[in-house]
């Protein structure tokens, strides 16, 4: 389990896990959009850094978008697609992940 469901609410903070891929241990991150929880590599897809810029912090001002704290670029949450800044047309890495019992879990 990644968290329970109620550590992702609407709009507001994510939160941060790794997972292990090919490569190793890499960052991630799941908020919530919609109702829906959705789950990404945590870096942008312009260089390769971090997006949030505080632990869990991942939406813009608005709340409609997630941002790169380092370039600005808003990427979509529902799709991880980036609609404004240097990667304007690239996407975030995208996870699995279901939401059942009261917890959110990541697909493998």
């Amino acid at each position: 389990m990644i968290c329970s469901s109620e550590a992702v609410r609407e709009g507001e903070d994510g939160v941060r896990f790794s997972v292990t891929r090919v490569t190793g241990q890499e960052p991630a991150f799941v908020v919530r959009f919609q109702g829906r929880v959705h789950a990404y590599i945590n870096r942008c897809a312009h260089v390769p850094v971090e997006l949030d810029w505080l632990p869990g912090k991942f939406f813009d001002d608005s709340r409609l978008y997630v941002i790169c704290a380092t370039h600005g670029a808003l990427y979509e949450p529902e799709t991880g697609y980036c609609v404004s800044g240097p990667c304007r047309g690239a996407r975030l890495v995208p996870l699995r992940v279901e939401e059942r019992g009261g917890g959110i879990y990541l697909v493998e």
